[in-house]
């Protein structure tokens, strides 16, 4: 598959961050043509990944985090990524329902969510060195 564009973006891990995060994506899987379902499942994931980073990733302190996103024929795949505490036991994490943070009423479902609104979901992490979140979805409606 052939790279159509790309971009990288880096802010810091603050809440208010997030809907920026939600609209920089959105506007650039927008050259995709992606339907109105489409754009609203690409902005819930990447919604959920970088609260990930910012509530669990680097917990009370402020960090970096990056968004990469890769333009295709009919897809888009992108990365969250921060270098805050990791994840221990990423098949843990990944089931609904459990949380690191109970005192905080989260939810635990942020990614079963982003499992279920994008086509793929990888998740590569390492205590003390961050974790990387890779999420894919295919575009029908293609131009």
């Amino acid at each position: 598959m052939e790279m159509l564009n790309e971009m990288t973006i880096d802010f810091l891990s603050k809440s208010q961050n997030e809907a920026f995060a939600r609209v920089v994506v959105a506007a650039f899987a927008s050259q995709l043509n992606p339907t109105l379902d489409e754009l609203a499942d690409i902005k819930t994931a990447v919604s959920e990944a970088v609260t990930n980073c910012i509530i669990h990733g680097y917990e009370n302190t402020v960090g970096i985090v990056r968004i990469k996103a890769f333009l295709y024929e009919n897809e888009i795949e992108i990365w969250v990524q921060d270098w805050g505490k990791g994840i221990e036991d990423i098949e843990k994490a990944r089931q609904p329902l459990w949380t690191s943070k109970p005192e905080l009423d989260r939810s635990g479902m942020g990614f079963t969510i982003m499992e279920n609104f994008m086509d793929r979901l990888e998740v590569e992490s390492e205590p003390g060195k961050g974790t990387i979140v890779k999420m894919y979805k295919t575009i029908k409606n293609k131009k």
